[in-house]
């Protein structure tokens, strides 16, 4: 990842507290059914890769919300903590996670096609579709 950096965050009521070890500070923006369903609004996160800590995991609610990813709240405040690939365990954060997130820039939006029309936002970003999102990442099928 490029422009990588350590950040230090928690949850609402702090029970939570997350290490990323190794964060890409550019924020994207996913506006698809579920993320907005979770979020109540777009989930603006950052990649942070497998490396990292939770402390007091004991406090966090875990939910597979399809066969490849897993979401993670915090059982006390509900804060939103995580989005994690189940096979890789790499971890999309949502960015007002983080203690300290005056580096971050917003760079990219994907599921552009799901966006509602009552929010836009005026950063010139990277608008990929959902389509465009899956053949770009998805594993190929063997």
């Amino acid at each position: 990842m490029p422009d990588e950096m350590m950040k230090k965050g928690s949850c609402l009521c702090g029970s939570v507290t997350i290490t990323a070890k190794y964060l890409d500070p550019k924020v994207g923006v996913c506006h698809c059914s579920r993320c907005r369903k979770w979020t109540g609004g777009p989930l603006l996160a950052v990649h942070c890769g497998p490396e990292g800590t939770i402390d007091n995991e004991a406090s966090v609610t875990v939910y597979p919300s399809s066969d490849w990813v897993e979401r993670g709240f915090c059982m006390s405040c509900g804060s939103h903590l995580f989005y994690r690939f189940i096979e890789s365990k790499e971890y999309i954060i949502p960015a007002g996670v983080f203690d300290d997130d005056r580096d971050f820039e917003m760079d990219h939006q994907i599921f552009i096609e799901e966006k509602p029309n009552y929010y836009s936002f005026a950063n010139k970003t990277e608008n990929m579709t959902g389509a465009e999102v899956f053949a770009k990442y998805a594993p190929a099928d063997e």
